[in-house]
């Protein structure tokens, strides 16, 4: 039985909800939605909009999905949240052990938290513990990329790219930390001297206070939707390993298939120290996500005064979305999701390039399941995420870049759609 909306919710709204990076009331416009269906958004005045975001990159299942559906219902039956604290549960058990199995090998401790951003604070204060516990407390720093992005919390702000992204506000404020610039090499390219140079050399010189290098394997997303050489993944964790500094790979973003590889590191035949997933893991249906280490981080902290890791979300393990998470997974695998996310990748490569020839276009570029038109300046939101919605079509651009991450169920029917719609929309005046 389909919920009725209550009358007036959409004016409630209006007067009292603060929308992600928006004003407060919104200056752009915020569009009902009735439902959600398949990789179908159906707005409060009927209007169909077919998906192209996956709802910020999680949904990669569609909505409304019948398997996830029910393991919510299942789990719902026996309890819908437990405290993680002295107590543990089958959901949160199994789940773990499905992680270890498919990520990259060693990364077989696994500590769950509530959102992407809190799993980048946790990795940062697993490293600063980590090399407190081996008795070299002066490792509190990081290393980051140019035109990263790690989330919104304190931590997660200070390994952004405090120029060109998102948190400049709070620079005087958030620890500092050294950045590196973006790796020009891309990706099927080469990582040459010179592409890796500026990471060595930091390294050399401030290797003695830095914890981590965190990084985004291959793919910069919120940050610049950058796709970079595996080869220079391969090489800074080379590096990390000479220098004695962990890695830490966030692939919020881009585990479960999103980059043609289940997690981006497999590009590099990689297994990085740390590991934060979310997003994805549970098929956008609950919010959930987890930082993996290797048994000698968890083992080290775990040896040396206090004894134990110093963090504990309230909802960390959430029976509801570890069940959820649990059945996601088992739906991603049992599907030929590599053949599907080819068949996406050859979609959206044949779809876009008629971007190309557009004046305002700097370059298209396509991944995975993931494709790019950036622009030479950045868009008007206020036009541009209307003429997508009277198109048809949900697309939420983002100063200059203007892409698609749909579902992996996504139609070809409903991907040229959403391909020719960005065509027709950036050749308007």
């Amino acid at each position: 039985m389909q919920q009725k909306n209550t009358p007036g919710w959409a004016e409630n709204d209006t007067a009292c909800c603060w929308h992600p990076y928006s004003a407060f009331p919104s200056a752009n416009p915020v569009y009902p939605v009735k439902s959600a269906d398949g990789f179908s958004i159906t707005l409060a005045d009927n209007r169909v909009l077919i998906d192209g975001m996956s709802s910020w990159w999680c949904a990669i299942h569609g909505y409304n999905v019948p398997a996830l559906n029910q393991a919510v219902s299942t789990q719902l039956d026996a309890m819908a949240h437990i405290m993680f604290g002295g107590l543990t549960h089958e959901p949160a058990a199994n789940l773990a052990d499905k992680l270890v199995a498919i990520t990259p090998p060693g990364l077989d401790s696994v500590f769950f938290t509530d959102s992407g951003s809190v799993a980048v604070e946790v990795a940062l204060k697993m490293a600063i513990q980590y090399w407190q516990a081996r008795e070299k407390p002066h490792k509190q720093q990081f290393i980051a990329l140019r035109k990263a992005y790690h989330g919104d919390t304190f931590g997660a702000m200070s390994v952004c790219d405090p120029i060109t992204g998102m948190h400049s506000l709070f620079n005087e404020v958030l620890p500092e930390n050294y950045f590196i610039p973006s790796p020009a090499c891309r990706f099927n390219q080469p990582c040459e001297t010179q592409d890796i140079l500026e990471l060595r050399q930091t390294l050399e010189k401030h290797h003695q206070t830095i914890a981590a290098l965190i990084l985004e394997p291959i793919v910069q997303g919120a940050g610049g939707m950058w796709f970079y050489s595996a080869d220079f993944l391969k090489q800074a964790h080379a590096l990390c390993h000479e220098y004695q500094v962990l890695l830490i790979a966030d692939e919020i973003a881009t585990g479960f298939g999103r980059s043609g590889k289940l997690f981006a590191c497999d590009h590099a035949s990689i297994s990085p120290d740390i590991m934060c997933v979310g997003k994805a893991l549970t098929g956008g249906y609950i919010t959930l996500a987890a930082t993996l280490s290797s048994t000698n981080i968890s083992q080290t902290i775990s040896s040396a005064p206090p004894g134990v890791f110093m963090h504990g979300p309230t909802f960390m393990a959430n029976p509801l979305a570890c069940r959820v998470a649990l059945a996601s997974i088992d739906l991603l695998l049992a599907s030929p999701w590599q053949a599907i996310i080819k068949h996406i990748e050859k979609q959206l490569i044949n779809g876009l390039a008629p971007c190309r020839e557009l004046d305002a276009v700097a370059e298209v570029r396509v991944l995975g399941a993931i494709g790019v038109v950036e622009m030479l300046q950045p868009v008007d939101m206020t036009v541009i995420q209307a003429r997508f919605v009277e198109a048809g079509v949900w697309i939420r651009p983002f100063g200059k870049l203007v892409y698609l991450m749909p579902p992996y169920i996504i139609s070809d029917q409903a991907l040229q759609k959403l391909c020719r719609a960005i065509y027709l929309t950036l050749s308007r005046k």
